[in-house]
């Protein structure tokens, strides 16, 4: 499915990386000068996204959780019994 507006950002973007040959750190340098240049400008600062979580490996997704033997106690229930 052709949709020009996609084609649109993908020339701008190949364009982009054209001008620093393709050079991913050179890329992003450009893209982090070009924030501070807006923020100066505006007064605005970017807001970074927040820390993405840690994957959960699928071992430990399905793991089931440990069973407790059946006389193990909580130590709340310990202390209640003693009074």
């Amino acid at each position: 499915m052709n949709d020009p507006f996609v084609d649109e950002i993908r020339k701008i973007r190949d364009a982009h990386a054209a001008r620093f040959n393709y050079d991913l750190a050179a890329i992003y340098r450009d893209i982090k000068q070009r924030e501070k240049e807006r923020e100066r400008m505006t007064g605005r600062k970017f807001i970074p996204p927040p820390p993405r979580a840690e994957p959960i490996s699928a071992a430990a997704a399905i793991a089931p959780a440990p069973l407790l033997p059946t006389n193990a106690t909580l130590p709340e229930r310990s202390r209640a019994n003693e009074r």
